[in-house]
Parts: structure tokens; sequence; C-alpha cells
């Protein structure tokens, strides 16, 4: 069986330590060297960016987010020990782990080292499809003649490439189609690599959980369990006609994934379509201080996202979720694409404004969609808020601010509610 070392990339027949470093981090599999299609995720990136400009936080539990009503943005694996996970409440977050140093995200740092990223792949593959900041789809077919060697090795050296030259980790996933590629990734966290192969395909899947399926949420997840539907293999059992007349579209997609076909091309600069984000409430609330507060950061982490992605939107989504699960989104379209957070969170705040007495609400998000580049943003200004360019010009001086002292350098009071 083929074997490879990950850490001096030997390969060799087979075996437990590599035969030429000792090292214990060996990667052996049937298909190793014939697989293509890998899924790379940066461990913790956020997280792991801080503590590679601060090194003095390496043996710290690490948060990401906001101020104590926000939110978890992403977290150390040493906070992930004590229990924080993404999209935590902050105050339970710091219950779990009140040692935790706690930082706020700085976007345009984080897309610097992506693209650092995105470079060191370039160099082996055109074909790369990017699903953040820190995660990528490559497609290494054809690679092996041009670099000497097959797609499992030059995985490995751009890992071991990321960690030597940008201080940060990732974790691979190595299959025969993009699904199954993103499924490995996330079985070994983190500086992990996982091979699923063509021979094991459903065996592998067939006693796991439908919830691996990317998309399948809550609500998902019930409708199919009221099917009776709760692994793959009960997925498998299901004629495709009937699965399509249960779930319509989505049926057909359930019938390949459970037999683990995905005939989806890795797609390169696949076109961003929206940016948003959202936070769900530790307990349903109805106060409009904590409301404006989250709707004012969701804001801004729209922005920041945008900024770093040089995007801008014409299109200005607010989610709520009631007590009661039901879902109310509202839309403005603006004049001109934005990517100011100033502006996204007024437009925000006057669809809030509409529908706010309808709660209390689990959930809240903020999205910015019909996206253009940012060299047509914010051009036009608004005539019924003369104050507006004046706010765009100060946020664009606040950022610049930021960029040099840090990202608590300016903090506006509406973020501490």
């Amino acid at each position: 069986m083929p074997a490879l070392c990950r850490d001096c990339l030997e390969r060799f027949p087979t075996g437990r330590r590599c035969p030429a470093c000792r090292s214990p981090r060996t990667l052996d599999h049937p298909e190793l060297e014939t697989l293509s299609i890998a899924h790379m995720d940066c461990d913790a990136f956020y997280a792991s960016v801080e503590k590679r400009e601060d090194p003095t936080l390496s043996d710290k539990p690490v948060i990401i987010g906001g101020g104590r009503r926000g939110v978890v943005s992403t977290a150390c694996y040493i906070a992930r020990i004590k229990g924080v996970r993404s999209a935590m409440p902050m105050f339970q977050a710091l219950k779990l782990c009140p040692e935790a140093v706690v930082l706020k995200p700085r976007m345009s740092l984080y897309a610097e080292v992506s693209r650092q990223v995105r470079q060191m792949m370039e160099d082996l593959t055109p074909a790369i499809e990017p699903l953040s900041l820190d995660e990528a789809f490559l497609d290494l077919t054809g690679t092996a003649r041009l670099h000497g060697a097959p797609p499992a090795v030059l995985l490995a050296r751009l890992v071991n490439r990321m960690q030597a030259e940008l201080g940060i980790t990732g974790s691979i996933g190595l299959s025969h189609n993009k699904f199954l590629a993103k499924v490995a990734s996330d079985l070994d966290k983190p500086r992990g690599f996982s091979i699923i192969g063509r021979a094991e395909t459903e065996a592998f899947l067939d006693p796991k959980p439908v919830s691996l399926i990317w998309g399948i949420g809550p609500a998902a997840r019930q409708s199919l369990e009221a099917a009776g539907i709760r692994t793959f293999a009960d997925l498998k059992r299901w004629d495709l006609r009937d699965l399509h007349a249960r779930f319509g579209a989505m049926g057909d997609r359930l019938w390949h994934l459970a037999r683990g076909q995905d005939h989806r091309r890795v797609t390169r600069d696949a076109p961003i379509k929206s940016i948003s984000n959202e936070t769900t409430f530790h307990e349903d609330t109805n106060d409009p201080d904590i409301l404006d507060g989250h709707i004012w950061r969701l804001a801004e982490k729209v922005a920041d996202r945008a900024k770093a992605k040089n995007q801008a939107g014409r299109v200005v989504t607010l989610k709520l979720k009631r007590a009661n699960h039901r879902i109310l989104t509202r839309q403005s379209q603006l004049t001109d694409p934005t990517q100011i957070a100033d502006r996204i969170y007024r437009t925000a705040r006057e669809l809030f404004d509409i529908v706010g007495d309808e709660g209390p609400y689990r959930l809240l998000g903020v999205g910015l969609s019909h996206l253009t580049g940012s060299e047509a943003a914010d051009r036009s200004g608004d005539l019924l808020d003369p104050d507006a360019s004046k706010r765009a010009e100060a946020e664009r001086a606040t950022d610049a601010i930021r960029d040099r002292f840090g990202p608590d350098a300016i903090v506006k009071g509406r973020s501490l509610r």
C-alpha cells in the first residue's frame, strides 16, 4: 500500500513511521497516488493569524468576536477544548473559558494572509475554487507530470509551506469529488489529512448521519427524520422518483449524494453572490437596544468582508427568525452599491423598524447582495441624507487607523450595546 510522510514527504511502501525521518505523521491508502480532488481548510484561521502576529498568545485561548453581547466568529483549539464554538453568544463562551483573550476581527489582515495562501495554491494548479478566506477546493488532475509528484504529495507540501512561511496550519481532505473532499477535511483537525477513496465511498457513508451534507440544517434534518431518513443508508433505500416527489429538486441531489456521487466541477473564481452574517441569541429577545446593537455589529462584519474582497452590494437584506421558527426576510435596493457599514446598518435598521414589533426573535442576520466591484461603490451619495458622505469618509478614515493601530483603536458606542 503506498504511503507518504507528511513531514519530509518521503514516499515508501507502507509503515507507521517514516523510514527516512522516523516521523509518525504518515499517510497510507490504496488510492493515495490516484485521487486528485481536494479541499483545504485553514485551522481556526482568524485566531491562528492573531497568534502569529502576537506570539505571547500562542499558549492562550483566543476568541475572535464582538463584545459580551456579540457572538464568537471563531476560536482557537485551546478555547474549543473548553466548549467554545463559532456562533456561540460571547457571554456563554466566556463562562466556559473566562481566561480567554477576546479580539475583534481584522478582516483586512486576514484577507492579505488569504491572498498569500491563494498564491501558494496557484503554484500547484490553476483549478482553485475559494469558498471563503480560509478554505478552497483544488483540482490537481494532471499535475503529477508537471510537478513530478502525485497530488497527495503536493498537498502535504502546501500545508508544510503554509506553516513554515505564513505561520498557519491547514487540514486536507482528498477524494474523487468535491462533496467527499469537503467531508474528509473535517475528519481530522487540526493539521489533518484524510482520504476517502472510490472503493470505500458507500461503505464509509452508509452509517454516517445525513447532516454531513452541506446545507442540511435543523429544518431540513427534521423533514428527513420525519421520512425516516437519519443516515446515508436510510437515504439509499429511497427510489429517486420518491425522493423527488417528497423533497422536490433537493431529492435528486440527495439520491446522488447518498451514493457519494457529485459531478460538480472545481470552478475557478466562481462569483460571490452575497455576503452575510447572522447571530443566534441564547435567549429570545425583543429588546430594541440589544437588537440595534446586533444590527450594527452584523453590518460592520458584512462591510469588513466586502472591503476585504473589494466588493460592494446594491441590495441589503435583513433576516429575522421568530421564537416559533418562522423566518422574516426583508430587502431594500440602494441607488448605488455600497460597502460602508454605516449605510448597511441604516438600511437594515429601517427594515427592522417595519417589522420590529413582531418578535421576540431568536436569530438576526444582515446581508449584502447584487455584488459588484468596489470601484463603483458609494459614488452618488444620498440626497435625503446629506451627511451620509461625511460618515462614509469618517468610516474610511477609521478603517485606516484600525489597520495601523489595531481593531480597538476606535470603537463606536453602539458596538458596546
